[in-house]
């Protein structure tokens, strides 16, 4: 390894491989506040329903073996190494910064895998690997850190790519269907216009729910704004007319305090009462498969838009989109 080495470090949520460490897993999303019982069933349910067993999947659980790939064909592309971290399970970003100072990465362009910025995501991964560089043997390397990046073009394009066969299949069944963009829901607190009270002193442990604690005093989280600007982007492209589609957030936790909306359920029960027999439902948050679209999308909503009347068609995620590649290659390279 030369004496000065880059590299690119892509961060995301993390999935468990196995049914049987959900609460482990769960313990980790909430920084090791325990969940209740019934909470971790009704995971071990959902992730079961979408094919997770207690023999791993030969390919990982759907959100790791995308994600991995997703790295491994930007890496193809840049012609730089790229590493894949984790925030809740394996490979977690402590175990990847240690590999990457083993390898002698002397800086590191990171950049997270949830394209609109949130405190709820972008600012737990940053903190995640500040830790990790700071308690990981080895020397630290220098990093920069994309925060957001929510209104790039070629994300966009993306998923307006994915979308237009889902539109022609409800138009080939006759049905005029509105679209439904949906990102995932984020707890009502932490979009508050706030700052983080702590986030000057490093080594402050997060609160229970791995949330921080707010003052008053800034702006507010660019979550909410940011998710309805990626679809606006995506409608345009997709040439529908502002009567053509909504937004809607989804996937809001299953304990606890209240998450912001409105719901895809009230959507959908809005949508049935307009008169409409179908919905094209994209999810503009997620850039590949995992629970909240193979479960919450293709079984939860399907369940409950089928005794409203409604057919629901989805895009297929973006997973490895030569688009979506080319969208966060643009981005690193904008940011050198």
């Amino acid at each position: 390894m030369p004496a000065s080495s880059s590299a690119v470090l892509l961060l995301a949520h993390g999935t468990p491989n196995r049914l049987s460490e959900m609460a482990e897993y769960l313990a980790h999303v909430t920084a090791g506040r325990p969940m209740p019982a019934h909470v971790v069933e009704e995971l071990q349910h959902r992730y079961a329903a979408i094919g997770l067993r207690e023999d791993p999947l030969p390919e990982g659980p759907p959100l790791t073996h995308w994600t991995l790939q997703q790295g491994n064909l930007l890496s193809q592309s840049l012609g730089t190494k790229v590493y894949v971290g984790m925030r809740n399970w394996h490979p977690f970003i402590a175990d990847v910064v240690a590999q990457m100072k083993s390898d002698g990465i002397t800086h590191a362009t990171v950049l997270c895998l949830a394209p609109q910025n949130s405190r709820t995501s972008t600012g737990l991964y940053r903190r995640a690997l500040e830790k990790a560089l700071a308690e990981t043997p080895g020397p630290a390397f220098t990093f920069d850190f994309i925060a957001g990046w929510a209104n790039e073009p070629l994300l966009a394009q993306a998923f307006a790519e994915n979308l237009a066969p889902a539109l022609a299949a409800a138009c080939a069944a006759d049905l005029s269907a509105p679209v439904l963009f949906t990102a995932h829901s984020v707890p009502c607190r932490t979009i508050l216009s706030s700052t983080p009270a702590d986030s000057s002193r490093p080594g402050t442990p997060p609160p229970a729910d791995g949330i921080q604690n707010y003052g008053a005093s800034a702006a507010p989280d660019p979550y909410p704004v940011e998710c309805k600007q990626t679809a606006a982007a995506v409608a345009r492209l997709s040439g529908l007319r502002e009567k053509d589609w909504f937004f809607a957030f989804q996937s809001q936790g299953v304990a606890g305090a209240p998450w912001i909306g409105p719901t895809v359920e009230e959507t959908l029960t809005a949508l049935a009462a307009a008169g409409h027999k179908a919905v094209v439902l994209q999810p503009i948050g997620f850039l590949c498969d995992h629970v909240e679209i193979l479960y919450d999308i293709d079984i939860n909503f399907r369940e409950f838009a089928a005794p409203l009347g409604l057919t629901l068609f989805r895009a297929a995620s973006l997973n490895d989109s030569p688009t979506l590649i080319r969208a966060i290659a643009h981005v690193l390279e904008g940011s050198r």
